[in-house]
């Protein structure tokens, strides 16, 4: 990846996460984030979220910003066309190799609690017996597991009784990570993913249909599931919130979700 300054010339592609980094705390997009994105729309420059949520999570978000372009979901297994609502492509886990993986993981540390996102337009998340469901996004509760595996998924969401988000994801990387992906998308966020599946690959899948490449990109993020989106791009930039893993990919830390880091960027590129 480049590490020199991006010049004043925008470029070609935005591509951000939603969580942490274009969203604030309290789930908006604020009027200063809004405008910058706008301006560079004027200028020419597409903009693509790529985001951890599945399109069934993404799609009011997206409405609310009145975006029609493409977007990035469930981290990068899904590219999804916002003006048209459907989906462009679509990769499901396979649940006989997730099975085989969970077992591995259980094996080395002990039972987990799981939830999984279906595949779809309107795949619900189901979240199984002791699952910890925060913040407002919809979730539906089930009382036997086995329902988890009932229809084709994209995720499997993992906790752990004791384990930390980070002990857990290098536990199930060690455990089974010949077999699945395994990211950490957040708090209490650890997901289970088709092999070889990141945010760079959807990206990079939207990227082509626009005409556009890496080194046209400029990428923004916070957690360890955008580390390959910013690696990927010509220029990465991580957010003051973010993870501290980032800061080995990221060529620049800018302002947090809360104080418009987007925007601040954007602004000094367009001028």
């Amino acid at each position: 990846m480049s590490t020199a300054e991006p010049s004043g010339s925008p470029y070609k592609l935005i591509a951000t996460d939603l969580d942490g980094t274009l969203l604030r705390s309290d789930g908006t997009v604020s009027q200063r984030t809004r405008g910058a994105l706008a301006a560079a729309a004027a200028a020419g420059v597409a903009h693509i979220v790529v985001t951890g949520r599945a399109v069934a999570w993404t799609r009011p978000v997206l409405d609310d910003l009145g975006y029609r372009g493409l977007a990035v979901c469930g981290q990068g297994a899904q590219v999804y066309d916002a003006g048209e609502h459907r989906l462009l492509t679509s990769l499901t886990l396979d649940r006989q190799i997730a099975a085989l993986a969970l077992a591995k993981i259980e094996a080395e540390v002990g039972p987990l609690l799981l939830a999984a996102s279906r595949d779809g337009l309107d795949g619900e998340v189901l979240a199984g017996p002791g699952y910890r469901v925060g913040g407002p996004l919809p979730y539906e509760p089930i009382q036997d597991a086995a329902e988890l595996w009932s229809a084709p998924l994209n995720k499997v969401y993992l906790q752990h009784p004791t384990l930390g988000d980070d002990e857990l994801a290098e536990a199930a990387q060690q455990a089974a990570g010949g077999l699945v992906g395994v990211t950490m998308a957040g708090e209490g966020i650890v997901e289970l993913l088709p092999l070889g599946l990141t945010k760079a690959t959807g990206l990079s899948l939207a990227a082509r249909r626009l005409g556009v490449k890496a080194a046209d990109t400029i990428a923004f993020g916070d957690m360890p599931n955008d580390i390959p989106m910013l690696a990927w791009a010509a220029y990465g930039v991580a957010m003051a919130n973010a993870h501290e893993d980032l800061g080995a990919v990221a060529d620049e830390v800018t302002l947090s979700n809360d104080e418009d880091g987007i925007a601040v960027v954007l602004e000094r590129l367009l001028g």
